[in-house]
């Protein structure tokens, strides 16, 4: 059993006609013979809506008691019970009444389509996830009612249902929108010229990026056209704070304003000091970026502002949003922050979008980038006062003498500072050479460097140790600090990896990817060898000039095992970072073990299927092929009995049953015959120029004359094919299509030019095929609805799909237009590129056979 399929009436207010429309599909359907019923319409008292009701049948509510009153809600289960094709669920985004099985109509609507029915619904634009915020901004009224953008995204259709707000608004004076005692009101607030006018564009621009996605997909889908350019990608700095949901709505909108904008959230992990990203926050943003259609990413870098340039850089980003900064106004003397470094950075091919949010000026945000453990200006600091320091103060000194004792606090004091800002060496400096100092200048004798006084030598050796000691804790106490923050860098960088496994996340060149991006490398790759004295060969790769023949060749080794190692282009990491990236080696290694486990699984599914083909072959020979060699040898026997003088026309008839018995058998041993070629793979065909009306008419010759009418333009291009195999695949479909179609209707055989493809379509007005049986009637002994036994084996359209491909087409079932089955036969214009994968010219095999056509199956109904 399929999905059912959702098709959302969209509109950019209340009253536009949404459900009127959905109502007036719903009566289409109806009249087609389609078995449809209402689950839940609100026709609110409009005269015009509710007369589309009649003629449908509705599936009683259910009366669920809330707060004193009785509400009406949909009978899920009563629905589901009663299983239509199509059911109409009005008001998407509709929170249900306490106590039914789901809170939400759109949970409802997902149950349905698990339940393999259709489902017709309608939407408002401001009820989208996404655009809440905006909605906010224009209406002053936040949407309580919301649907995840990714529902909205899978509705196999959507219809925009559209009004001018004049339109809008002379209805809802007129009364058919609500009751007149609400108008007024309305129309002076919520149903301003402005807020229609705003709440319109939002629409029609949601659906031009539907439309926009639906035409990339087609032209993929048949070569129509040359790839299209690079498309937004708006990258979202993320510090773990409250502040990050706001900003990923703000680049879901960014990113949906062009066509197939791909939003990315990074955090950055720092491994310099420790952070204040809250876990729950951050789960709660990937969660939020990923059902907005985005990406999390999660990088440790150092430098802040640089790593988030480089991410940006190497994704290919076209803009970055960034948040206000939460720092104190006191607190930028200790620099710009992130989000004017990165504006100031970020040259001319990024956009920089700075987004105010409610927790401005309230704590910090990305801090400030510095150094490994102390920082590289505070050292500097420490040595300028180590060093220069002492001189200074000897300076100072040399101006009045405040005695020894208080010479050697000053000096000490020095010394203690040094060790605070610069660590150890700063101050085992500044205490050497205040030392000296005291000794040379304050110690008697005077300008001398020898101490007359032992009480002095012992002061003076007490000072170097003092200062020792504070420097020796000051650095301990560093280094315990970056530890700190290296560790929880680390578990961070873990937690995520063990999520991905937890997710599935687990594709190769995905993980091989974020190792990339997580250690700011050029490029990653997994080697591996049969043995120790084997060629090493590349199992994934991601970045760019990735090592592939010898570890020792890149700048970063991580063996897995005995012949499998993890190698990395770019820098040289430190030994702490190789810890991690043991893990992400281990994980790489798994990853390879599971897609060749993958491989092998499908191997055994191509083995499964091959055994249910055979099966299915001693079927057909055991029944189909015995049938019409039953009735020929019951033909010739009759024919041969001595017994009974046949007239003439007896003969005539048992001749003309022996020569249809013999043809049934030709057809048959034939598609068997070219569906075990195809199986193995041994189809050449023999690709040349011609014309479609060479070979097209050709194929008609099976069929009842006047049952065909051909639609081939002289002006059509030539198209690269193999005859043979092109007139068979043609007369498979069109002796199928005769076949299923209603009495005295024509099959329709037309043909045009799409850019560099031809299109042949064989249009009959049968009943058509259901969605979820379009794929499944090509594959091999197969055929859809009640057919006899006698009608075939099931091989015609799995033949002419097979052959479509092997000349570098294809083959595709699409509805008619009111009512029946399209066959899309799509093919290589002569001159043009072949299809990625497909030889231009295939080398020469053997010619294709003469055109023969298959039996006709039941396929098309």
């Amino acid at each position: 059993m399929g999905r059912g399929r959702l098709r959302i009436h969209l509109g950019a207010a209340p009253g536009v006609g949404k459900t009127y429309a959905m109502l007036s599909e719903a009566q289409r359907r109806v009249e087609r013979g389609t078995d449809c019923v209402v689950g839940f319409v609100e026709h609110y008292d409009r005269p015009r809506t509710r007369a589309l009701l009649d003629g449908l049948e509705q599936v009683p509510r259910k009366e669920l008691e809330h707060r004193g009153a009785l509400l009406p809600e949909m009978d899920l289960d009563a629905v589901l019970a009663r299983r239509p094709q199509v059911v109409l669920v009005d008001e998407l985004a509709h929170t249900n009444v306490p106590g039914v099985r789901n809170a939400k109509r759109w949970q409802d609507v997902e149950e349905l389509l698990a339940a393999g029915i259709d489902v017709l619904s309608t939407l408002n634009i401001q009820h989208l996830e996404s655009l809440g915020d905006v909605v906010e901004s224009i209406t002053g009224v936040r949407p309580r009612e919301t649907v995840p953008d990714e529902v909205v995204r899978r509705a196999e259709q959507i219809e925009l249902v559209d009004m001018t707000p004049e339109a809008l608004r002379r209805r809802m004076a007129h009364g058919n929108v609500y009751q007149p005692d609400k108008v007024d009101a309305a129309l002076s607030n919520y149903f301003r010229p402005g807020n229609l006018t705003a709440l319109r564009e939002l629409a029609l621009l949601w659906v031009a990026d539907r439309v926009d996605e639906y035409l990339q997909r087609y032209r993929s889908e048949h070569d129509v056209s040359a790839i299209w350019g690079s498309r937004e990608r708006i990258m979202v700095g993320l510090t773990g704070g409250p502040e990050g949901r706001t900003l990923i709505r703000r680049a879901a909108r960014l990113a949906e304003k062009g066509a197939g904008g791909e939003v990315l959230a990074v955090y950055i992990a720092r491994g310099d000091g420790l952070t204040a990203a809250s876990p729950g926050e951050l789960a709660e943003q990937r969660t939020l970026v990923e059902n907005l259609g985005g990406t999390f990413h999660h990088v440790v870098g150092d430098d802040i502002p640089a790593a988030l340039l480089a991410f940006a850089r190497a994704a290919n980003a076209t803009q970055i949003v960034l948040g206000s900064s939460r720092r104190k106004a006191w607190q930028y003397v200790f620099g710009p922050g992130v989000g004017a470094t990165v504006a100031r950075d970020s040259g001319p091919d990024l956009d920089v979008h700075i987004v105010t949010h409610e927790a401005i000026a309230k704590g910090r945000g990305l801090p400030v980038a510095r150094g490994a453990r102390l920082g590289r200006s505070r050292v500097a600091w420490g040595w300028a006062v180590g060093v220069a320091g002492p001189a200074v103060l000897a300076l100072l000194l040399n101006a009045f003498d405040p005695g020894l004792a208080n010479d050697m606090l000053l000096f000490l004091a020095l010394t203690v500072a040094a060790a605070l800002l610069g660590g150890l060496r700063p101050a085992l400096a500044s205490a050497a050479f205040g030392s000296l100092l005291l000794n040379y200048f304050y110690t008697p004798p005077l300008h001398r460097w020898t101490i007359s006084d032992p009480k002095n030598i012992v002061a003076i050796v007490i000072f170097v140790a003092v200062g020792a000691a504070v420097a020796s804790v000051v650095d301990l106490a560093a280094r315990r600090t970056h530890q700190a923050a290296r560790l929880r860098a680390e578990s961070e960088i873990l937690s995520f990896l063990a999520g991905n496994v937890l997710r599935g996340e687990t594709g190769l060149e995905a993980l091989l990817e974020r190792v990339r991006e997580t250690f700011g490398m050029e490029s990653a790759a997994l080697l591996e060898r049969a043995g120790d004295v084997e060629p090493w060969t590349c199992a994934g790769r991601a970045g760019t000039g990735p090592v592939l023949e010898r570890p020792d060749d890149a700048d970063v080794d991580v063996p897995v095992g005995d012949h499998m190692a993890l190698v990395l282009t770019g820098r040289v990491l430190p030994a702490e970072d190789r810890r991690v990236l043991g893990a992400f080696a281990a994980q790489a290694a798994a990853a390879l073990d599971r897609r060749r486990l993958r491989a092998e699984a499908d191997r055994a599914r191509t083995l499964a299927e091959g055994n249910r083909i055979r099966t299915a072959l001693l079927a057909a020979v055991s029944h189909d092929l015995r049938t019409p060699l039953a009735g020929i040898k019951a033909a010739v026997s009759s024919l041969r009995s001595e017994d009974v003088d046949w007239s003439p026309e007896d003969r005539a008839e048992l001749l003309e049953g022996i020569e249809g018995g013999a043809d049934r058998l030709d057809h048959l041993v034939g598609n068997l015959l070219d569906m075990s070629r195809l199986n193995t793979g041994t189809v050449t065909p023999l690709i040349r120029e011609l014309d479609l009306d060479e070979v097209v008419p050709m194929a008609l010759g099976g069929v009842p004359e006047g049952s065909v009418a051909l639609d081939i333009p002289e002006t059509l291009p030539m198209v690269a094919v193999d005859p043979g195999l092109l007139e068979r695949a043609v007369a498979n479909l069109v002796e199928n299509a005769v076949k299923y179609a209603p009495s005295g209707t024509i099959v329709l055989v037309a043909a045009s030019a799409l850019a560099d493809r031809v299109e042949v379509r064989v249009v009959d007005r049968g009943p058509g095929v259901p969605d979820d049986a379009k794929d499944r009637i090509f594959e091999p002994f197969q055929r859809y609805g009640d057919a006899p036994r006698g009608a075939g084996v099931g091989l015609g359209l799995a033949v002419a799909r097979g052959f479509v491909e092997a000349m570098g087409g294809s083959l595709n079932a699409d509805d008619t237009p009111g009512g029946g089955l399209t066959m899309t036969l799509t093919l290589r214009a002569a001159g043009a590129a072949p299809e990625p994968g497909r030889p231009a010219a295939p080398e020469p095999g053997r010619p294709a056979e003469p055109a023969r056509t298959a039996e006709p199956e039941r396929q098309s109904s």
